[in-house]
């Protein structure tokens, strides 16, 4: 049985992740938490740990703070759920600048920790990369807040091998996950490698060995925007491309044939792959949530045809 890199350091966790930037209100909306997202926070939980889940993931950006804040306030109100659960949550991104200078990263997660009203993080990823980035100067910062007992491990966010190689030098404890765009929505995760020594692999835009990094250096690959917003699982647009409108009809004929959701099929092709990805659906809708309950089951029954069925048919061209 193949054991999720997360798992091998010590952090057992669900083969999903429940990305909390839905929670909280609106975007911009300076109100109050009041106790209409309160519940709305405790039904996406709920419904999360009904089908398994017991890894919530946030940003102190996500609401400005605020997805945080209401979530701080469930764990509030429920005294006993913090320990059944791994919380992670990412920092270094503020106002479409970067800053992994150590005085940030240990404001901002004092910051977290108080707003999720929590005494330490699971995991800390620095989100995105910052072109000013020291090393040695985020290895201080790693190092006082791992001493201190407010982060248990740490991780980065879309960074390629090199800039992961290059902060590990530094960094005292091994970098436990990188998350990444993936989907079938976003190939080039999987072109990279295909178009190895090819013409066409000048339009992929995905760093050059990170897959076989992260899986050789036991880096947890994480997915986010894995259902892309509902792009294979929902009514297709009028303006998708015919190879999109053939994907949505293959993975609804999947589901159908195999007795289970659109969402499932779709986060099982992602599963399916040998990295062990765990995939961080965004939504906090109760039903959606719901939705994606077989996946992993999904994952298990998947072939390699059902696989590069989808994967060539989103791709909307043969492999080379």
């Amino acid at each position: 049985m193949r054991v999720m890199p997360l798992s091998k350091r010590g952090i057992q966790t669900s083969r999903l992740v429940l990305g909390c930037m839905s929670l909280g209100g609106r975007w911009g909306d300076p109100a109050p938490i009041d106790a209409t997202l309160v519940r709305e926070t405790e039904a996406a939980i709920d419904a999360a740990m009904e089908i398994g889940i017991s890894m919530f993931d946030h940003a102190n950006i996500y609401k400005m703070g605020k997805a945080e804040q209401v979530f701080g306030q469930v764990l509030k109100n429920r005294p006993g759920l913090r320990e059944k659960i791994v919380l992670q949550s990412k920092c270094g991104l503020h106002e479409r600048r970067f800053n992994f200078s150590k005085a940030h990263i240990l404001e901002s997660v004092d910051e977290i920790l108080q707003r999720l009203s929590i005494d330490y993080l699971d995991v800390l990823l620095l989100h995105r990369p910052d072109p000013l980035m020291d090393p040695e100067e985020v290895g201080e910062a790693f190092g006082r807040l791992k001493a201190a007992g407010k982060v248990r491990y740490f991780g980065v966010s879309n960074m390629g091998a090199s800039q992961m190689r290059f902060l590990q030098k530094s960094v005292p404890d091994q970098l436990a996950v990188n998350q990444l765009e993936m989907g079938l929505h976003h190939l080039h995760w999987l072109d990279q490698g295909v178009h190895v020594n090819q013409s066409a692999g000048v339009a992929v835009n995905f760093g050059e060995g990170l897959m076989e990094y992260c899986q050789l250096e036991r880096v947890q690959l994480q997915a986010w925007a894995p259902l892309s917003q509902g792009r294979f699982t929902g009514a297709p647009s009028d303006n998708e491309p015919s190879h999109i409108r053939q994907t949505i009809a293959l993975v609804r004929k999947m589901a159908a044939d195999r007795g289970t959701t659109a969402e499932a099929i779709v986060l099982a092709w992602l599963m399916y792959h040998p990295a062990l990805i765990q995939p961080v659906i965004g939504t906090s809708k109760p039903e959606r949530i719901k939705a994606c309950a077989d996946a992993e089951r999904q994952a298990s029954l998947m072939t390699r045809e059902d696989w590069y069925s989808l994967y060539v048919s989103a791709r909307g061209e043969r492999l080379p």
